[in-house]
């Protein structure tokens, strides 16, 4: 009997010991160590990316997308897009084929509907009808054909910060009429923010919105 209590007391003090030391080298010591690397080597990706405008406010991250809304008036149940700022994927609420319709990192994820899904299959159809709408200016008619796919589809996350160049070159004569801005600076703005495929052939060529929107109004303040 005084064996067994023992062994099972040297077995049981084993144990805490164990998880006294695993503890403070998996709970402490290395996150400690991660962080301090992370923010001596990376300290704007260990933030956050976090973006600036010129002022020097945090307005975003270059990682997460946002809305650009007129404030929500009474009677509707989500706010009209502000068409005086290049516009996100459809998240946005152009249309609602993503789970995650705010840009909530809570919450991340796009519809499980097939492709052959009515619902979905109208949802792209309103969204179609909305961009050609609101991009079509008295000098310059937006088609159906013209619109990207990405422009009414949301990315897998809900969360994707970029649109294709095409979406953005499809917006620029709103953009440029909504700002009083000549169409050829709007443009040269979109390929100034244009990124390449990394490294030469992964991904594919893209605009960051919370970027070109930040360079869009220091262009609009100045103009």
């Amino acid at each position: 009997m005084n064996n067994s209590v023992g062994n099972t007391s040297r077995v049981l003090w084993a144990g805490l010991r164990a998880l006294l030391v695993l503890t403070v080298v998996c709970g402490v010591l290395y996150p400690l160590a991660v962080t301090g690397i992370a923010q001596l080597a990376f300290p704007g990706k260990a933030d956050g990316s976090e973006v600036e405008d010129a002022s020097g406010k945090v307005v975003g991250s270059e990682l997460i997308g946002q809305r650009y809304d007129l404030p929500l008036k009474d009677g509707e149940e989500t706010p009209a897009p502000d068409l005086k700022w290049f516009q996100p994927r459809p998240s946005n609420g152009l249309g609602t084929n993503s789970v995650n319709t705010q840009y909530s990192i809570i919450l991340s994820g796009a519809t499980n509907r097939s492709g052959d899904n009515e619902d979905l299959i109208q949802w792209v159809k309103d969204a179609k009808a909305a961009v050609v709408k609101d991009n079509s200016t008295a000098g310059h008619q937006v088609g159906p054909e013209d619109v990207p796919a990405d422009a009414v589809t949301s990315s897998g996350s809900g969360l994707d910060p970029h649109i294709s160049p095409e979406y953005a070159k499809l917006q620029v004569h709103r953009i440029a009429e909504r700002n009083t801005l000549d169409v050829a600076a709007v443009e040269k703005l979109v390929a100034d923010h244009t990124d390449d495929r990394i490294l030469g052939f992964i991904g594919e060529p893209r605009v960051n919105v919370l970027q070109l929107n930040i360079a869009l109004k220091e262009l609009a303040a100045k103009g």
